[in-house]
């Protein structure tokens, strides 16, 4: 596919086409591995991540629900959206009240706009540094997850930053309607898939070479955060 544009959100299965068999199997793998990894790790993670976007506000009410019944998670931090979006909403502590939030000890928001995903994880990677963060939960639509994953995955390396990333799923119907285009995850899906490997080429996110790298790391050095010790 040639680079000259960016692939469009919702993009029809055929556009894969262009990529090889290696490739696409490559995105099978970031997707499984990401996806499996153990989501009772986030109640133990020292920061919560959201980073908003298509106006999936479940995204954030998911993760101030956890926030406000878990104690032991130390930081939220909510990665702003893009003012282009016609669902964009300014994201205030008044807006996230209206969500539900009432612990805002130790809540960080991203005063500036970020209009892509990269912006977001560049953001979160600098609050890593700030806060001397270990580990984040990233709390995501799972169409979108994977992505997102790779692109905190890569900001975290441009830093020489390492870090516990621990996926969590915002719980929605895959064929639920999505509010900035009304597509289903099922019709996002191929657009995510065609964005990872486009942007793996211009090096916005990480490979799946350094994924494989990075999870020998985390199962090997963080065992004891993704596995729940036993009672």
């Amino acid at each position: 596919m040639p680079l000259t544009t960016l692939p469009r959100r919702v993009t029809p299965a055929e556009d894969l086409a262009g990529f090889t068999a290696a490739q696409l199997t490559d995105v099978l793998a970031a997707f499984t591995t990401i996806l499996a990894l153990p989501r009772a790790a986030v109640d133990r993670v020292d920061a919560l991540v959201v980073p908003v976007g298509q106006g999936e506000e479940g995204r954030l009410r998911h993760a101030i629900r956890r926030w406000e019944t878990n104690r032991d998670i130390g930081h939220l931090l909510v990665a702003n959206g893009n003012p282009a979006e016609e669902t964009y909403t300014e994201i205030t502590l008044d807006y996230l009240r209206g969500l539900g939030l009432r612990r805002l000890d130790r809540v960080h928001l991203q005063a500036e706009p970020a209009p892509n995903t990269g912006l977001q994880a560049g953001w979160i990677a600098e609050q890593v540094d700030v806060l001397g963060l270990a580990s984040l939960g990233l709390s995501v639509s799972a169409y979108h997850l994977p992505r997102v994953y790779l692109t905190v995955l890569k900001a975290l390396g441009r830093r020489g930053v390492r870090v516990a990333l621990v996926p969590d799923p915002t719980p929605v119907p895959p064929g639920s309607a999505v509010p900035e285009t009304g597509a289903s995850a099922y019709d996002l899906l191929p657009g995510e898939a065609v964005r990872i490997l486009s942007y793996q080429q211009r090096g916005w996110v990480a490979t799946l070479d350094e994924l494989r790298q990075y999870l020998h790391w985390l199962w090997s050095e963080r065992q004891s955060l993704l596995v729940e010790p036993p009672t």
